[in-house]
């Protein structure tokens, strides 16, 4: 069933009214600052194109570009039948949008995950450039060890902003029963929408190697990845060490397959 409609006065969008690019622009924009205002929460549906032709004062077919565009960037997601979701960060979503490991035939699983260590301190040189803080800024740091066929194929330290995550801590952590984007999405209103991902080789040093079960100085992939929020707030930056033996990083591209 379609959300309710509510009118707010500032959002329609007035004749002659000056709009930087194209009006659809704009209304993706108006739906993105409704979203981060958490006027539609995860999972929640949002109104039909048409009645949110009628809040913009616009035509169904601007609004169909603009959420068209929102869908492709897996902020929302298409249900047929039943209307347009605010996309949830469950098991099935984050494999589909965010994971991109696969064994040789190409084929992902939900890793298992292990948290190795949790504290908190001052952001290192790395970590404050990515996440754009200043080096003596407060950021949570956590280490998780993922298993992929039963063996350590992923090694992730993760740092996130404690001014975002004001009473993040190791029980909140291990008590969760969703992802971690979930997690951030569910407790703290925090929806992570795209990633940068900076991929290398590299070779792994004591504890990376100790950890996924090879040689030292082994090469492993290397993935500095950053998590942003619908506005471009760095919310996570993540150092992932793949042991890719086994595995390898799939990026499909152009259409997908039938």
């Amino acid at each position: 069933m379609a959300a309710e409609l509510t009118l707010p006065a500032d959002d329609a969008l007035q004749p002659g009214a000056l709009v930087a690019g194209p009006l659809y622009v704009e209304v993706k924009k108006r739906v993105m600052r409704s979203l981060m205002d958490g006027e539609w929460l995860q999972s929640s549906p949002i109104p039909s194109e048409a009645q949110l032709a009628q809040r913009y004062a616009v035509s169904v077919g601007t609004v169909r570009k603009a959420i068209g565009e929102l869908v492709a960037e897996r902020v929302l997601v298409r249900q047929p039948g039943r209307g347009t979701f605010v996309a949830s960060h469950n098991r099935d979503y984050m494999l589909e949008a965010f994971f991109h490991i696969v064994d040789e035939r190409g084929h992902k699983e939900f890793p298992a995950s292990r948290l190795l260590t949790f504290r908190h301190g001052r952001a290192d040189e790395l970590s404050a450039r990515f996440l754009r803080l200043a080096k003596d800024r407060r950021v949570f740091q956590f280490e998780n060890l993922l298993h992929l066929q039963g063996r350590p194929v992923i090694f992730d330290r993760i740092r996130v902003p404690q001014a975002v995550f004001p009473d993040f801590d190791e029980g909140v952590f291990r008590q969760r029963d969703m992802t971690i984007f979930g997690l951030y999405q569910a407790r703290y209103g925090v929806t992570v929408t795209r990633l940068e991902e900076w991929i290398r080789a590299a070779n792994a040093d004591d504890r990376v190697a100790r950890l996924l079960v090879i040689k030292d100085d082994a090469a492993v992939l290397r993935i500095d990845r950053v998590a942003y929020t619908f506005d471009g707030t760095p919310v996570e930056f993540r150092e992932r060490f793949v042991d890719t033996r086994s595995h390898a990083y799939l990026n499909a591209l152009g259409m997908k397959k039938s």
